[in-house]
Formats: structure tokens, C-alpha cells, sequence
């Protein structure tokens, strides 16, 4: 049994591959852990994020088949950094092609921040195709939400530092300090210009991400190429309100009661406040919500570690 606190030993996969999804985009798909296990698919954060070595760590690989995918234009998909045809329905219609791909009649689905928001997106157009949940850090895709982080909004008066240094590096300082006049120049003409503000919307929102400040933390989520495509998806679903209607997720809620369902939600989170996560659970009173007490937004915090591991583990004998 796996100390819960602890990651599972590092694996490689046993399985990877391109899969050309509209003619356009091809996206990366891996396989670890026991072919013949439950399978689980791990959705990635960002939008933009892209899959990291320890995210297939928190399952049993001796009992998981496990599948990771790195969601259009990031991570190891292809193109790279493409925004073209890439909107949360077509991530949807993705996933359901890797889906079919694999064989899977039923999976477990395991998201965490924007990977919360694209796995309830999808447990809600497929919910035949959903075993369990286990949803981490809820990011519900409101205006309210994107504001919150990008907008000047709460999280700017928590850390008013970081946010001063985020401000520093715009031309035009606080007055482009909004997602839309960001968005612009991400995906303006000046690409070092693009890559300077890509880097610092990154290092803005990663150093929000944990309770205690983590250097290396940040570090290695902030690197040219990660920065590049998270700073540009986010900012690219953010002021096209994420593609989903108004409240959409909790509005909806009622097509995925049924599926059993477990919240992990940092108390201190500031990326995602945790309203986020009673609202949804408030929606889904079948559900599981567990307030990790010592932690903020990072899945890698050990409280939120502990949490993560133990759902796994619990999923395996539903």
C-alpha cells in the first residue's frame, strides 16, 4: 500500500502517439502502468499546461492503465502553440476520440484546475463514458473566475508583489492589466514582446499557486516554451469566456449526479477560490468534498498530494 502522502514510483509509458484528430491538430496520447487495469485519464491544467512526468504518479500503476494527452497546441502536441480550431468543445470531442481509439468502453477521469473544468465539461456531454471523477482545484469558467486572477480581481490584492511585478513588464503598465489587452499582445506581431509577457503571466499565476513560496516550483513551470503556450491558451479561452455559456457547469450539473465524485480543494487556494469547489458541490450532493486544509492550488502540495492519492485509491473499488 502507498504511502499517501508519497507519489508512485516513477514510470515510463508503455505506449505513445500522435493521434490526428481534424487533419489539423494531432494530439499526444501516452499509456502507462497495467494495460489490463481500470483505465483513468489524467486531464492537464492551463488550458496550455501539457502533461508532466509525475502527473501519472498519482495512481497504482499495477492497477491503473493509465492515459495521459497533452490537449491541443501544447505539451507535445502538434502543432505547437496553435490556437486555431481550439475551443473547449473540440477538447471535449478529443477526448472521446482517444476514447474510442483505446478500445475504453468506461473510464475513471481525474482533472485538476482547468482540467476540473474540462473533465466536468465532459462528464457532462458523456456521462455514460465517465466511471468516477475525482476533480482537484474547480475552476468553474465564469467571468467572475477569469477576473478573479487576471482582471485585477481578489487574488491582485493577496499578492500585490507579484502582481506589481506582472504590471512592471506590460508597456503600458496598469492600464493594459486586463486579460483582452493582454490576449493582444500575446498574439501580436512583436513576438519578443509576446514571449516577455507570456513569461510573466506565467510566473504571476505559479507563484499564486502554493502556500509556501516554492522557487523550483516555479521554475519549472515557467520555461519559454511552457510559458508560451500557458500564458496564450489561457488568455485565448479567457476572453472568449472559456466556450461555455453563461454558468454552464453548474447549470448541468444534474446529467452527471449519478457519477461518483470527489472534490479536492486547497483552503487557501488563490488561483481558484474555494467557492468554486461548494458551489459545485452544492450541484452534486452525491459528491465527496474534501477541504485540504494546509494548501493552496498546487497538486503537488502533500497535504493536496495525500487527498489526490487516497481518492485514487479509493476509485478502485467502485
Amino acid at each position: 500500500m502507498n504511502k499517501m502522502n508519497q507519489f508512485y514510483p516513477e514510470i515510463s509509458p508503455f505506449n505513445d502517439f500522435l493521434l490526428d484528430v481534424d487533419g489539423q491538430h494531432r494530439i499526444y496520447v501516452e499509456q502507462c502502468g497495467n494495460p489490463k487495469g481500470q483505465p483513468v485519464l489524467f486531464i492537464h491544467g492551463g488550458p496550455g499546461g501539457g502533461c508532466s512526468t509525475n502527473d501519472r504518479r498519482f495512481f497504482d500503476p499495477e492497477q491503473y492503465h493509465i492515459i495521459l494527452f497533452d490537449q491541443r497546441g501544447c505539451g507535445r502536441s502538434l502543432p505547437h502553440g496553435c490556437l486555431d480550431n481550439n475551443e473547449t468543445n473540440f477538447l471535449v470531442a478529443d477526448i472521446e476520440k482517444i476514447r474510442q481509439h483505446l478500445n475504453i468502453e468506461q473510464w475513471h477521469v481525474f482533472g485538476g484546475s482547468w482540467g476540473s473544468t474540462l473533465s466536468l465539461v465532459y462528464a457532462e456531454a458523456h456521462p455514460v463514458s465517465v466511471k468516477s471523477l475525482v476533480l482537484r482545484g474547480i475552476f468553474l469558467g465564469r467571468e467572475v473566475d477569469t477576473n478573479w486572477t487576471f482582471s485585477g480581481g481578489g487574488a491582485t490584492r493577496i499578492f500585490p508583489d507579484y502582481w506589481q511585478d506582472y504590471i512592471d513588464v506590460l508597456p503600458l503598465g496598469r492600464e493594459q492589466a486586463t486579460t483582452k489587452a493582454a490576449y493582444e499582445m500575446l498574439i501580436g506581431e512583436d513576438k519578443a514582446l509576446a514571449q516577455k509577457i507570456a513569461t510573466a503571466w506565467s510566473i504571476w499565476e505559479i507563484r499564486c499557486c502554493t502556500l509556501i513560496p516554492d522557487q523550483a516550483f516555479v521554475d519549472a513551470a515557467t520555461g519559454d516554451d511552457h510559458a508560451w503556450t500557458l500564458a496564450r491558451h489561457e488568455a485565448h479561452f479567457m476572453v472568449n469566456d472559456c466556450f461555455l455559456t453563461d454558468n454552464q457547469i453548474l447549470a448541468n450539473c444534474d446529467k452527471i449526479k449519478d457519477i461518483p465524485t470527489t472534490i479536492v480543494h486547497g483552503r487557501y487556494d488563490i488561483v481558484c477560490p474555494a467557492d468554486n469547489a461548494w458551489l459545485l458541490h452544492q450541484q452534486l450532493p452525491n459528491s465527496r468534498l474534501v477541504i485540504s486544509e494546509a494548501s493552496g492550488h498546487a497538486s503537488v502540495e502533500p497535504n493536496t498530494k495525500h487527498h489526490l492519492i487516497a481518492a485514487t485509491q479509493s476509485m478502485l473499488s467502485l
